[in-house]
């Protein structure tokens, strides 16, 4: 079996090459991450935010290159993949993980931030002005004197949270305002907001955004991803046009552009990083045959599945 890291609350509270600095059942906050490098591959189980102390990092995310610097920071959603990881001898970092029940707790009516941020925008390495280096390190101080005096506080874990909370909403209102400011990093098609707008073409409110938002939660905790857009629509109580119509306005992509590019992913995963056989691998992610799956493969990576699996 290919090696692998699955990052979840227990593997990064028990791996004694990473220092941990607070966790609880929904948090974890890391302090320091000394043998980085021997991890090649990772699935990240949790939703990370953090920042490059020292050195840089290399990596294809869900088969994507990206490269992270010191003084940079990084916004990762849950259940994506990193592989071919490459670091510099000198490489740190800082960095909270977060599991979706506490990240909406955190965001509240502010989740459509993360949302346009790591799904639409897809905005995952950020460089940090003086300013914002200012703001987080003073954080972090104040972050770890609550950690280490106030363990026999009895709302402990209520301060820690309230924190994090702070750093969260701070970090996510600076990329929001990067994303607005650069026309490169638009969030999607300009909303309507005229009087002629209909069921099937929804202004943008905390319901269509609550909405999409729990659609792109569905892709991505659902082991079988290559479903109808009506599947997913009947699990969210919606009609499929009116799904298909928020996803529009919201990212300027349809649901079944969604579904295909996560099931794209999920194929590329289980290819190159388990050892699954070809037709494990297409009963795993719902295709009725070995040979649909070989066409599927063909017609959007233009190889078969053994050659991206060789690539």
């Amino acid at each position: 079996m290919k090696q692998q890291e699955d990052i979840t609350i227990q593997s990064l509270t028990r791996n004694e090459d990473i220092q941990v600095g607070y966790s609880d059942n929904d948090i974890v906050v890391v302090d320091s991450i000394q043998k980085f490098a021997e991890i090649k591959a990772a699935h990240v189980a949790m939703n990370a935010i953090g920042i490059c102390t020292q050195g840089k990092v290399q990596a294809q995310m869900n088969g994507k290159p990206v490269e992270l610097h010191k003084n940079q920071a990084f916004v990762v959603p849950l259940n994506v993949t990193i592989t071919d990881v490459m670091v510099s001898p000198d490489f740190n970092l800082k960095a909270m993980f977060l599991t979706n029940g506490i990240l909406q707790n955190f965001l509240r009516e502010k989740i459509n931030m993360w949302t346009n941020m790591v799904y639409v925008s897809r905005l995952n390495v950020i460089t940090l002005e003086d300013d914002d280096l200012l703001f987080f390190t003073h954080f972090y101080d104040m972050l770890s004197l609550a950690i280490e005096r106030g363990r026999d506080n009895p709302f402990h874990t209520d301060v820690i949270q309230s924190l994090l909370r702070a750093a969260v909403l701070g970090l996510c209102g600076g990329i929001q305002q990067i994303i607005e400011s650069a026309p490169h990093h638009s969030v999607g098609p300009v909303l309507n907001h005229s009087s002629e707008s209909t069921s099937q073409s929804p202004v943008v409110s905390s319901a269509t955004t609550r909405h999409f938002q729990q659609f792109l939660d569905l892709l991505n905790t659902s082991d079988m991803k290559r479903r109808s857009v009506e599947s997913y629509a009947d699990e969210l109580c919606i009609s499929p046009k009116y799904l298909s119509a928020i996803c529009k306005k919201h990212s300027g992509k349809t649901a079944n552009e969604w579904i295909r590019e996560h099931v794209l992913e999920d194929i590329r995963y289980n290819l190159k990083q388990t050892d699954l056989s070809i037709k494990e691998i297409s009963q795993r992610l719902g295709f009725p045959s070995t040979s649909f799956f070989g066409k599927y493969v063909k017609e959007h990576f233009g190889m078969t599945p053994m050659q991206v699996r060789k690539k």
